[in-house]
């Protein structure tokens, strides 16, 4: 595994990477893990079988095999290198991926080489980096004509979801959680942890004035997808 070490602390790095990260899903209830298969599904019919495919926050690799099977390289990223050598151990074996850790919103790639670059699970929240920053440096990367996926929740999802991180709080992988500010979109923890979504119209928000065309649409009654097609010269308005 090469290494690109910039660390980046946190939630995620700190207390929930690695086996504790995999056991997350491990215990996810069967509407959850429809909604993680209905969003790999959705990530791999953009995805062609020449394309060169960078994803942020890949964690242990757990869609790491299936990017695999259909692009022509695969390159995961995180910063935690706990989480890294546990996608390394069980999945060092695929040929066409390769992991580095490295911060998402300071990419050591040059300019549009990737032809697909996905952030899923609400990684574009569960960072806890400037948004902002996060599309544009993923834009950055990206070829003209190319595609940019984020995710996040749909409204639709919250009772699973909330579900969800119960299960996890029980199993000892999260905080309590506080339910008098749990809501909206937002589940707190009385250990800090906080995880958030993007509504669609911040996802317009941090897309607007970008040279590319932004589409959002709903998966599966679970997840909110932003795709942004960076625009070739001849198509840009």
């Amino acid at each position: 595994m090469a290494r690109l070490v910039h660390h980046m602390t946190g939630y995620y790095n700190d207390k929930l990477s690695a086996e504790r990260l995999k056991r997350c899903y491990e215990i996810a209830p069967p509407r959850v893990c429809q909604y993680l298969q209905a969003e790999a599904n959705h990530v791999l019919d953009k995805i062609r079988p020449g394309d060169v495919v960078l994803e942020l926050g890949c964690g242990y690799g757990r869609i790491l095999p299936q990017l695999a099977q259909k692009a022509r390289w695969v390159i995961g990223i995180d910063n935690s290198i706990a989480s890294l050598l546990l996608a390394q151990e069980m999945f060092g074996g695929i040929s066409n991926c390769h992991l580095l850790c490295m911060d998402a919103v300071q990419l050591a790639f040059h300019d549009r080489v990737f032809d697909c670059v996905i952030c899923i699970q609400n990684g574009i929240s569960a960072f806890h980096v400037n948004e902002q920053d996060l599309v544009r440096e993923s834009l950055r990367v990206t070829k003209p004509g190319g595609t940019v996926l984020f995710s996040s929740y749909s409204d639709r999802f919250w009772r699973d979801r909330l579900h969800w991180f119960q299960l996890q709080s029980e199993a000892g992988l999260v905080g309590e959680i506080d339910y008098e500010k749990s809501g909206d979109g937002v589940i707190v923890c009385k250990d800090g942890f906080t995880a958030t979504t993007v509504q669609p119209h911040q996802f317009r928000s941090l897309t607007a004035g970008l040279n590319a065309d932004t589409r959002i649409v709903e998966v599966d009654e679970s997840s909110l997808f932003c795709e942004i097609v960076p625009y070739k010269t001849e198509d840009a308005p």
